[in-house]
């Protein structure tokens, strides 16, 4: 388990490095450099537009791994998603500025951040999957908590490679190549990943499967004809952590530099602190979730949420590093809270002939309904010169909207296959 869990968090680290670096780059560097014709905000809208797309194509890499995945094994989704993210991110570092392509670069690097996207939407299923399928009952959030530390470390690992560029260059320097540097890392990344996960066999339930002669012949079929009110209830309960999630790590970076005169590496080193302590708290909420459930964590976490959203925009109003990093860190524990135990939870509503699909899809449809829309919503209702309530207001809106969908699934624990519960709930 510890060897699972181990190439689990790296690859899920080095996927969500390559997802998030696109990210800072969006809020820092790629409007003027690739939207130079638009106003400063236009311009960032137009950068986040870019990132949005990332997140409308994960729930179709979802699709396509997730077949992958419910038919011929878990294994060969995570060898096939770590390439295809790795390929294309390398491949933004190497896309030329609207000075040079004009029109033609700002396509590309849609075209891009697509590919990305369908990537990482394959990732979180194998990943998770190969440590859930593993893992000892009454453990398994625990075992599971482990590929969602990944995004943390990748985020940590994105954002430590910018702030360093950023610190060490001249802003000319920065936006001329220095941007570019993260890009061209997630190459080496990838090639270590791919490595980590050679030795990486089967799980047992797939097998189990294979042998029986019980994998689902189309597994997209069964989950949108069995499954539909199980996804969708899903998808609406994630939403508010890729919205909390994207608000601090993507949008106040841009609200912070642009908005509030707040230098570039200060707000880097809020928010990077704010998801350190995050990645540190993950397996300890798992580990409660192990004891007291995956529903009434997932249902505290989202009323903290709501309970929290206008204190952060607040807090980070002031400008204060501090205070920023007290706002940023409330949000991302009351984010914990629930993902930390999702990747156990998930996996545990589906059976497993349909499981990679299910799972992955309710999962990335989230993205979309949070993570995509969160910048772009954000940015263009933070007018004003006082603190911006109306971001407040709609990320507290999805916290009680996630709060509803939470309240109608049903819990899992404890489980070592799909509950009756969950049966009745998707059908």
């Amino acid at each position: 388990m510890v060897r699972l869990a181990a190439a689990s968090l790296a690859g899920t680290a080095i996927e969500f490095y390559d997802f998030f670096v696109y990210g800072t780059a969006a809020a820092l560097v790629l409007g003027p450099l690739f939207f130079p014709t638009f106003s400063p905000v236009a311009g960032t809208l137009a950068a986040f537009g870019t990132f949005a797309v990332g997140f409308l194509s994960r729930p179709l890499g979802s699709v396509l791994f997730g077949h992958i995945g419910d038919r011929h094994g878990r294994r060969p989704v995570m060898f096939a998603s770590l390439m295809l993210t790795g390929a294309s991110t390398v491949a933004v570092g190497f896309v030329p500025s609207y000075a040079t392509l004009g029109a033609t670069a700002p396509v590309l690097l849609l075209v891009l951040r697509f590919l990305q996207g369908l990537g990482l939407g394959g990732e979180w299923g194998g990943a998770v999957l190969l440590t859930v399928e593993h893992a000892p009952e009454g453990r398994r959030a625990l075992w599971a908590s482990f590929p969602q530390v990944g995004p943390a470390v990748g985020f940590l690992l994105a954002n430590g490679v910018m702030l360093g560029l950023s610190a060490g260059l001249s802003d000319a320097q920065f936006r001329d190549w220095g941007w570019r540097v993260p890009f061209w890392a997630a190459g080496l990344l990838a090639a270590g990943g791919l490595l980590l996960r050679t030795s990486l066999t089967e799980t047992p339930q797939f097998r189990e499967l294979a042998a029986s002669g019980g994998r689902a012949s189309a597994p997209l079929v069964e989950v949108a004809r069995g499954h539909w009110r199980l996804v969708l209830l899903t998808a609406g309960a994630l939403a508010v952590g890729y919205a909390i999630f994207y608000a601090v790590s993507t949008w106040a970076l841009a609200y912070g530099t642009e908005r509030l005169g707040v230098s570039r590496t200060v707000m880097l080193v809020c928010v990077m602190a704010a998801v350190a302590v995050k990645g540190v708290a993950t397996p300890f909420a798992a580990m409660l979730g192990d004891r007291v459930g995956r529903r009434p964590m997932c249902l505290a976490g989202c009323a903290a949420a709501a309970l929290w959203m206008f204190p952060m925009v607040g807090l980070l109003h002031t400008a204060r590093p501090v205070l920023m990093f007290l706002g940023f860190t409330g949000a991302l524990l009351a984010f914990i809270m629930m993902f930390a135990v999702v990747a156990a939870y998930l996996p545990e509503l589906y059976e497993p002939r349909v499981r990679c699909t299910g799972a992955a899809v309710g999962y990335n449809l989230a993205g979309v309904v949070g993570g995509a829309l969160t910048p772009m919503v954000a940015t263009a209702s933070a007018g004003g010169s006082g603190p911006p309530w109306g971001v407040a207001a709609y990320l507290t809106a999805i916290a009680l909207l996630s709060l509803g969908c939470f309240a109608l699934l049903p819990e899992t624990l404890p489980s070592t296959s799909v509950p009756g519960p969950a049966k009745s709930a998707a059908a």
